[in-house]
C-alpha cells in the first residue's frame, strides 16, 4: 500500500473576513471530492483571513498512481482560480507487510 500525502499553504487575496475563507475553502474542498477520491480537510491557519493550510490524502497499490493523482490535484487547485498555492509539500509513504 501507498499513501501520498499533500499539505498545501494557500492564499486568499480577495477575502475580507473568515465567513468569506470558510466559503471559499468549503467550495474548493466540495470541487476536490466531487472530482478526487481523496481525504481533504483545513489543517491549519483557522484564524488567519487572508491564508489557509490544507491537507490531502490519496491511498493507492503503487507510487506512478499516488504521483499522478497528486499532480492532478495540485492542477485542479491551480485552474479553479479561488485560491493561490503558495506552498506545497508532497509525501509518499510506502506501507510494508
Amino acid at each position: 500500500m501507498v499513501v501520498g500525502i499533500a499539505r498545501l499553504r494557500l492564499r486568499l487575496p480577495e477575502n475580507h473576513s473568515l465567513k468569506g475563507k470558510r466559503r471559499v475553502l468549503k467550495g474548493l474542498i466540495g470541487r476536490v471530492t466531487s472530482h478526487f477520491n481523496v481525504a481533504i480537510s483545513e489543517t491549519d491557519l483557522h484564524d488567519v483571513w487572508q491564508r489557509a493550510e490544507i491537507g490531502m490524502s490519496v491511498v493507492g497499490n503503487s507510487q506512478p498512481v499516488i504521483n499522478s493523482v497528486l499532480d492532478k490535484l495540485l492542477d485542479f487547485i491551480e485552474r479553479t482560480c479561488l485560491v493561490e498555492v503558495v506552498e506545497t509539500d508532497i509525501e509518499i509513504i510506502h506501507m510494508g507487510k
